[in-house]
C-alpha cells in the first residue's frame, strides 16, 4: 500500500523531465551508452510501496524459486530469468490497477495519511521492484541458491545425511553474506557515474520499451499470451508423448552398431554432429535463452566451442589418445578407474566422511574422460587469461575511472537519487556481523555435518571481502566477471585435503558469496538508474533472498525424499529426466578438489599434472594478442580476439552438451543476427517477450506433467520415448576395456 500524495505537489512528468534536464546539462553521464539509454529525470510522486508490488513481488519470488529449483534436477534444466518476470508482471500489474478498489482509508499508527490498494496506474518503479524481488534469490549464473548443491551431493550422491537446520543456515547465510559485501561496496561501484554496469542497460531498455504507449494491433501483452499458450501446448510432446524430440541424433539411427559413428553423432554423449532438438528446454538449458544474448557474444562462444569440440577433442581422442582417452567415453563427467570402469566413490569414503586412503590406494588413482580433463585445463587458462586480458585491454580505463570515484562530481542520476533517504551503512554492518556469527556457530556446533573449521570460514570471508571490490569494478566497466571458483577449490584442497564437504562449503562462502555480491550490486545499479528509493531496494532484496533460499531448500528436500534414485542415471528408469547433470559435476568437483585433493589429481601424485601448464597459456595468450595489436594498430579486428571468451566458451561443458551449444547458437543467430538486422522493429518489440513466453509456457506444462503423470508413474512406452538412441556413444574405444552393454573389442 502507498501513501497518497497531495495533488498540488504533483507535476506533469514531461514538464518535470524538461526542468531537470535543463538544470543538469553539465551533469549528464560521461558514458555515452548510459546517456542514450537512461532518462535524466525522475518523478518522486510515483507510488512504489504498493500492495501490487508486494503481492506480485512475493508471488514472483516464490514461483521463480520453486520452478528454477524444480527444473534444476532435470536432464535439460530450465532457468527462468528475471526477464520472464519482467514481461509477465506487466499485464498482471495493469489488470490489478484496473480491478482493485481505489477507495482510500487510514490504518492506525500511520497518522492522518491515507492508504489505498490501488493508488493509480501500474508504474515502472513498481515493475522494477517486482523484478528485483523475483531475482533476489537467484544465484549468480544459476536459477537457485548455489549452496543447495551441497545438500544435493550429501543426500543424493554420498548417501549421507545433513539436517534441515544446517542446510537452511548454509543456504541463507551464504546468500545474505553476499548482500553484506554488496552494501559495503556500493558507494564505490554503484554511485560513481563511470561504474556503469553495461548489463543493466538491457533491463533499462526493456522497462522503457514496455511502459511506452502501445497502440498497435498486436500489443506485447497479447503476443506474450499467444506465445505462452503455444509453448505450453507444444511441450506436451517433448515432455511426454515424444521425448526423443528433445535430442534427435540421426547418425545414431543410421549406424546403430557403430561406436565411432555414435560418438560423432550423439548430441548428449558425443560431438553432436548433425544432432538437433525441437525442445525449448534443450535450447535454453545451462546458458539461458539465446534470444537474450547479443550476437557478438554468441559468435565468440560458438567459435570457442567449435575449436574445442571439433578440433582439439578429435585430435586428443582419436589421434593422440591423450591420457588414455580411448579407455573412457568421449564425453562424460563421471570418475573412472584406469581400466575404464566407473569409480566406486562410496568405497573410498570412511565413516568420518573423509578419504579412506587404503581403500583409495586399492582401487587406484581417479581418472576422468579426456573431454572433462581438458575442460578443467581450459578453465585454468580462462581464469588467468581473464585477469591478464582485462589488465592489458581495460586496465588503464579501470584505473582512471577508479581514481575519479572520490574526485568526480555526481552525475544527474546520483543527484536525483539524493532526494531519497539513503540506507544507513550500519544496517549492512549489523547484517554482516549477524550472518558471520551464525555461520561461525554452525561451523562449531554442526561441524560433523559441514566439516569446515571456523578458521576456514574467516579465511573464506577474507577472500570474499578482498575480491569483491576489484571484481565488481571489472564487471561494472567491462561486463566481464572473472570466475574464481576453481581457485577457491584449489586453495582449500591444498590446505585441507580429504574433506569433500569442507571444500564445497569453503567455495560457497569464499567465491559464491562474492559472486552474489556482484549480482546484488548489479541490481542496486538498476535501481539507481530507475530511481528506486534505496530503502525499498534494501527490504525487497533482503526479504526476497531469505524467502527464495527457504523455498529452494524446501523443494530440494521434497524431491530428494520423494523421487527414488534421483540423480543416479544408471538406477533410474530409461529416459527419466531426474539425472541432475549440474549436481553431478558439483559432486565430481567435490571428489577432485575435496576428497582426493588437487595433489592426487593435478599434482605429482595424479595423472593430470601437465594441465597446470594451462595457467601459463592463459597468462601469456593475451600478451601475444595485445602485442600484435600494438604492432598493427590499424587492424581493428585484432582486439576482437577475446581469449577469455574463446578459452572459456565451453565452461558449461559438462553438464552442458554439444546438442545444447549447437541448438543455442543456431536459434541465437536467427534472432539476434538475421531478425535483428532485417526485421529490427519486430525484434525490438517482441524478441524479449517471446523469450519470456517460451520459458513460462514450458515451465507451467513441465510442472503440470509432473504432478498429473510423472508422480503416478504414468508413461508411454514406445520408440519415441526411448531417449536419444545413442547407447553406444558411452562406450570406450580401447581394446580390452569391457563395459556392460558395449561391444567386445
Amino acid at each position: 500500500m502507498e501513501v497518497l500524495e497531495l495533488e498540488s505537489r504533483k507535476k506533469d512528468p514531461e514538464e518535470m523531465a524538461a526542468e531537470i534536464t535543463d538544470e543538469n546539462e553539465d551533469d549528464v553521464s560521461p558514458i555515452e551508452e548510459v546517456r542514450l539509454t537512461v532518462t535524466n529525470w525522475d518523478d518522486p510522486s510515483l507510488p512504489v510501496w504498493t500492495f501490487r508490488m508486494w503481492f506480485l513481488g512475493l508471488i514472483s519470488c516464490a514461483l521463480l524459486s520453486f520452478l528454477n529449483q524444480f527444473f534444476a534436477y532435470r536432464t535439460e534444466p530450465l532457468m527462468i530469468t528475471q526477464i520472464s518476470v519482467q514481461v509477465a508482471a506487466l499485464p498482471i500489474g495493469h489488470f490489478m490497477a484496473a480491478v482493485l478498489p481505489k477507495t482510500t482509508f487510514r490504518i492506525p499508527g500511520f497518522g492522518s495519511r491515507k492508504m489505498s490498494f490501488n493508488p493509480g496506474p501500474f508504474n515502472m518503479k513498481e515493475h522494477v521492484l517486482i523484478s528485483i524481488f523475483a531475482n533476489a534469490g537467484c544465484a549468480f549464473g544459476s536459477g537457485s541458491a548455489y549452496a543447495v548443491g551441497i545438500v544435493n551431493i550429501i543426500k543424493a550422491f554420498y548417501g549421507r545425511s545433513i539436517s534441515f537446520l544446517a542446510s537452511w543456515i548454509l543456504i541463507v547465510t551464504t546468500q545474505v553474506l553476499g548482500y553484506g559485501w554488496a552494501g559495503m561496496m556500493r558507494k564505490y561501484v554503484v554511485e560513481p557515474a563511470h561504474m556503469w554496469w553495461p548489463s543493466t542497460l538491457v533491463q533499462v531498455s526493456l522497462f522503457r520499451a514496455m511502459h511506452e504507449k502501445d497502440n498497435q494491433r498486436m500489443s506485447r501483452g497479447k503476443f506474450f499470451v499467444i506465445a505462452l499458450i503455444c509453448s505450453f501446448a507444444w511441450y506436451v510432446f517433448p515432455g511426454y508423448f515424444f521425448a526423443t524430440l528433445s535430442n534427435m541424433s540421426w547418425l545414431c539411427w543410421v549406424f546403430p552398431n557403430s561406436v565411432t559413428a555414435q560418438q560423432i553423432g550423439s548430441g548428449m554423449r558425443g560431438m553432436g554432429l548433425g544432432s538437433f532438438t525441437l525442445d525449448w528446454a534443450s535450447i535454453a538449458a545451462f546458458m539461458f535463452s539465446p534470444l537474450v544474448c547479443p550476437f557478438f557474444a554468441i559468435a565468440n562462444i560458438y567459435v570457442g566451442f567449435v575449436l574445442f569440440t571439433y578440433v582439439v577433442m578429435p585430435v586428443s581422442y582419436w589421434g593422440l589418445n591423450l591420457y588414455n582417452a580411448k579407455n573412457f567415453p568421449f564425453f562424460s563427467s563421471k570418475m573412472f578407474t584406469g581400466g575404464g570402469q566407473l569409480y566406486d566413490v562410496q568405497a573410498i569414503v570412511n565413516n568420518d566422511f573423509e578419504l579412506d586412503i587404503p581403500a583409495y590406494e586399492k582401487q587406484g588413482r581417479l581418472h576422468m574422460s579426456t573431454f572433462f580433463a581438458l575442460s578443467y585445463g581450459f578453465g585454468f587458462a580462462t581464469i588467468v587469461a581473464t585477469l591478464t586480458h582485462v589488465f592489458l585491454f581495460n586496465g588503464r580505463e579501470i584505473y582512471q575511472r577508479f581514481r575519479t570515484i572520490s574526485t568526480s562530481k555526481d552525475d544527474v542520476h546520483t543527484k536525483l537519487m539524493r532526494k531519497y533517504k539513503d540506507i544507513p551503512q550500519w544496517w549492512f554492518y549489523v547484517l554482516l556481523l549477524i550472518t558471520i556469527l551464525i555461520s561461525l556457530i554452525m561451523c562449531i556446533k554442526l561441524n560433523d555435518q559441514v566439516q569446515m573449521p571456523w578458521w576456514a570460514l574467516i579465511f573464506a570471508c577474507g577472500l570474499a571481502y578482498i575480491f569483491t571490490l576489484p571484481i565488481a569494478i571489472i564487471t561494472a566497466t567491462t561486463n566481464q566477471t572473472p570466475g574464481l571458483n576453481i581457485i577457491t577449490e584449489y586453495i582449500m584442497g591444498l590446505i585441507l585435503p580429504g574433506k569433500p564437504i569442507a571444500n564445497v562449503c569453503f567455495k560457497v562462502y569464499g567465491y559464491i558469496s562474492m559472486a552474489q555480491a556482484i549480482s546484488f550490486l548489479s541490481d542496486f545499479k538498476l535501481g539507481h538508474y530507475m530511481k528506486i528509493p534505496p530503502r525499498s531496494m534494501f527490504l525487497v532484496q533482503l526479504i526476497g533472498t531469505i524467502i527464495a533460499g527457504t523455498i529452494n531448500l524446501g523443494v530440494a528436500w521434497w524431491l530428494l525424499e520423494s523421487i527414488e534414485n534421483i540423480c543416479h542415471d544408471q538406477l533410474l528408469p530409461p529416459n527419466s529426466p531426474w539425472t541432475c547433470p549440474g549436481d553431478r559435476v558439483f559432486f565430481d568437483a567435490s571428489i577432485i578438489w575435496g576428497l582426493a585433493g588437487p595433489k592426487r589429481i593435478f599434482g605429482s601424485r595424479g595423472v593430470y599434472s601437465a594441465l597446470n601448464w594451462f595457467f601459463i597459456l592463459g597468462f601469456t595468450g593475451p600478451f601475444l594478442v595485445w602485442s600484435i595489436h600494438k604492432m598493427f594498430p590499424s587492424k581493428t579486428w585484432i582486439p576482437l580476439i577475446n581469449l577469455p571468451v574463446l578459452l572459456g566458451a565451453t565452461a558449461m561443458m559438462p553438464p552442458a552438451t554439444p546438442l545444447n551449444y549447437n541448438a543455442w547458437a543456431f536459434v541465437g543467430v536467427i534472432f539476434n543476427f538475421f531478425v535483428f538486422r532485417y526485421r529490427k522493429s519486430w525484434w525490438q518489440r517482441y524478441n524479449y517477450v517471446l523469450s519470456a513466453a517460451l520459458d513460462a509456457g514450458l515451465a507451467f506444462m513441465g510442472v503440470l506433467l509432473y504432478f498429473t503423470l510423472s508422480m503416478e508413474n504414468k508413461g508411454i512406452d514406445w520408440w519415441g520415448n526411448g531417449g536419444e538412441h545413442c547407447d553406444l556413444a558411452r562406450c570406450p574405444m580401447a581394446k580390452g576395456v569391457q563395459v556392460d552393454g558395449c561391444p567386445v573389442r
